[in-house]
């Protein structure tokens, strides 16, 4: 093997000097947060029987509380943008809540100085716990970071299209647990029912709502099973991968919506549009990616010509509906 990959071997060294930089990086991660949820419980607990501390208690405590905030935020701006954009977002986020809720504790604890421990110095402590903890699950790499991103996505989808289902499934008028007796047999009222021709429409659009789901779980998968993070073209790619994932949801959720009556055609045509477009850039991006290798591509090629399929089939439906 020496003698087939020289390089390799000779590079062996530096690659255990980066698994093992990785893995002080994770460490120093870990204590960081652990550092901020520790100080933020001595700092509840000074606070919460009388007397109050001192004038150099107060100080000694600010500092400490500031130097494991600057730990923190120190462990965001180090992650270089080649480890992942979208690790580094998911890392943002979660710093900006576990300070966002320290602020909250600080403002509890100033708003009531008397010394006693008071119902939102207790919410704004275990608000700052429960950061700390959610900071402490993060993805460690860009790969688990997409994964959680696309994996969150086709729970999204999942859950809209449970809703339509359900909402189709309980009763002819999807509002009438809204609504008044009184007004149910108002004229008004007729919008909030659907037509079977509504009922048609729906269930093709419901077809294109699986087919996204589908994408994505078959991307989760191909995540899992194929990705590499060996270059900064493969995290890059997977990058645009959660990129376009993200887009799903928002579109279906839009597509739902516009299928709740009174259903007005052009809504639903220029949403089923949307989802379609970007259905079929997630599956682009997925098909030019490391993560599909020759086994993917016929599903790739197949949910593409669902959506297309759905479109027609939508279309046609609404050409022959009318508005």
């Amino acid at each position: 093997m020496s003698a087939d990959n020289p390089r390799s071997d000779a590079l062996l060294p530096v690659r255990n000097l980066w698994n093992s930089v990785k893995c002080s990086r994770d460490r120093v991660r870990d204590e960081a947060v652990n550092s901020v949820s520790q100080e933020a419980t001595k700092l509840s607990v000074m606070f919460s029987k009388p007397p109050l501390p001192s004038e150099e208690g107060c100080v000694k405590i600010a500092q400490s509380v500031q130097k494991s905030v600057l730990t923190l935020t120190t462990v965001y701006f180090w992650l270089p943008k080649s480890q992942g954009v979208t690790l580094r977002k998911l890392l943002r986020d979660a710093t900006a809540q576990v300070l966002d809720d320290l602020a909250q504790l600080l403002q509890a604890l100033l708003s009531s100085p008397g010394g006693s421990l008071s119902q939102e110095q207790l919410m704004s402590t275990g608000g700052v716990w429960a950061a700390c903890d959610r900071f402490n699950q993060l993805p460690k790499d860009n790969r688990s970071a997409v994964l959680s991103v696309v994996a969150s996505c086709v729970g999204l989808v999942k859950d809209a299209l449970e809703e339509m289902e359900q909402a189709l499934a309980e009763a002819q008028d999807p509002f009438g647990d809204v609504l008044d007796d009184e007004d149910d047999d108002d004229e008004g009222n007729q919008d909030t029912h659907w037509s079977e021709a509504d009922r048609l429409l729906i269930a093709q659009c419901q077809g294109l709502m699986k087919a996204s789901g589908a994408s994505l779980r078959r991307l989760c998968s191909a995540v899992r099973n194929n990705s590499t993070l060996e270059t900064e073209d493969n995290i890059t790619q997977l990058d645009d991968l959660a990129d376009a994932a993200r887009e799903i949801s928002p579109s279906v959720d839009d597509l739902a919506l516009s299928l709740y009556p009174p259903v007005e055609r052009s809504a639903v045509e220029m949403s089923v549009c949307k989802v379609v477009c970007v259905l079929k850039k997630v599956l682009e991006i997925t098909r030019s990616s490391h993560v599909c290798v020759e086994a993917d591509v016929s599903w790739v090629e197949f949910l593409n010509s669902a959506a297309e399929h759905n479109l027609e089939k939508i279309r046609s439906l609404l050409l022959h509906c009318g508005s």
